[in-house]
């Protein structure tokens, strides 16, 4: 099963298009600082190996020679008004998306090919540019882990899952970093021309089919995004205009040293069986306060974040030492079955499988 969340198939529009008289227009938008594998995945699955069902175009604000992330330039030949014969566009990420705005011609652009049917899908941080046009408000939707703070924060209504590598709305789909791209478009072939197209299309890419587990596998297991997500809500508030600065709480309560000495002390001491009443007497607070100033700094409630910890302290046990999985989850605090569960519901692996994809070669 794909780690998506996906809804029925959404037949595509035919039109006469460059290279087939029925194929599915592709049309991909670049943006100045665009990331040049996030465009690749497209380019491949619509443009190289997609016809004759697929035709793809690209499109700029300003066609010409844009400028990428990596110090090369690629000319693009048309432009928005490209976006008003797509049917279906992607968006791929580009530099610092996290900070700029997309223009109002970008998003007016996209709103009126959503109104019309066509399908919308971003890659990486592509999804910053369909939140800001208001296409993910009320919904769920991916982007890179490392931007998934930013995202949450400057949008607050979008409902952000930085643990898939792709999330399926129907007429709008979101992937989380890079080569996941790869991923959601080998899920929209699958969607429009079946399964036996799509293994096609990824046999003569030299990818997997279907990848096992989520975006979670590839988070850094050794650290946190609390410190990440903070920093970018400040940035959010100093530099952002205020319509999309979300209500959040005030510095003083986010940057609690008591709350920050207990976390810290909670991760040194994982191997004991810690309670949430345990973290609430180290802080000297009492139980209720203790969880209710633990969520407003972290977002999570207390237990979720110290079944977080163990789990994150297990997937770096897993990848540098040759312990079984019954020793693991001794030292992180949890049975070996319960181990097991949580590790599965958190990055949709097994401990085992987890183990095979990361740990070290030179072992």
């Amino acid at each position: 099963m794909p780690p998506s969340s996906a809804s029925g198939p959404l037949a595509p529009t035919t039109r006469t298009s460059a290279g087939s008289p029925d194929a599915h227009l592709v049309v991909v938008l670049v943006t100045d600082g665009l990331v040049l594998m996030d465009m690749a995945a497209p380019v491949q699955m619509f443009g190289h190996v997609g016809p004759p069902r697929y035709a793809l175009r690209t499109c700029a604000e300003r066609p010409g020679l844009v400028p990428t992330c990596a110090g090369v330039s690629i000319h693009v030949e048309h432009g928005l008004d490209a976006l008003d014969d797509a049917d279906t566009i992607v968006i791929p990420g580009y530099h610092d998306a996290a900070r700029r705005t997309p223009s109002t011609a970008v998003t007016d652009a996209l709103t009126r090919a959503h109104r019309r049917g066509a399908r919308i899908m971003s890659i990486c941080v592509g999804a910053f540019t369909l939140a800001e046009a208001g296409l993910l408000d009320g919904r769920r939707a991916t982007t890179h882990w490392l931007d998934a703070a930013a995202l949450a924060a400057r949008y607050p209504t979008v409902d952000v899952d930085p643990a898939v590598l792709y999330v399926d709305n129907g007429d709008v789909l979101t992937s989380a970093g890079l080569a996941a791209g790869i991923d959601l478009c080998l899920h929209l072939v699958e969607r429009d021309h079946g399964g036996d197209v799509a293994r096609d299309f990824a046999r003569r890419t030299v990818v997997a089919f279907h990848r096992p587990g989520g975006q979670a596998q590839f988070m850094p297991p050794g650290t946190s995004l609390h410190d990440e997500a903070i920093a970018e809500i400040d940035h959010q508030h100093r530099h952002l205009e205020p319509h999309v600065a979300p209500a959040l709480p005030d510095a003083s309560t986010v940057s609690d040293d008591s709350l920050s000495a207990t976390t810290a002390w909670a991760v040194r001491n994982l191997d004991h069986p810690l309670t949430t009443r345990d973290l609430a007497d180290h802080a000297s607070m009492s139980l209720r306060t203790f969880n209710r100033r633990f969520t407003a700094a972290y977002g999570m409630g207390p237990g979720a974040w110290l079944t977080g910890q163990r789990i994150r302290a297990a997937a770096g046990l897993l990848e540098r030492t040759d312990e079984p999985v019954e020793k693991i989850a001794d030292a992180v605090g949890l049975s070996p079955e319960s181990l097991r569960t949580q590790f599965r519901r958190r990055m949709s692996l097994s401990p085992s499988n987890y183990r095979s994809n990361f740990r070290s070669a030179s072992r």
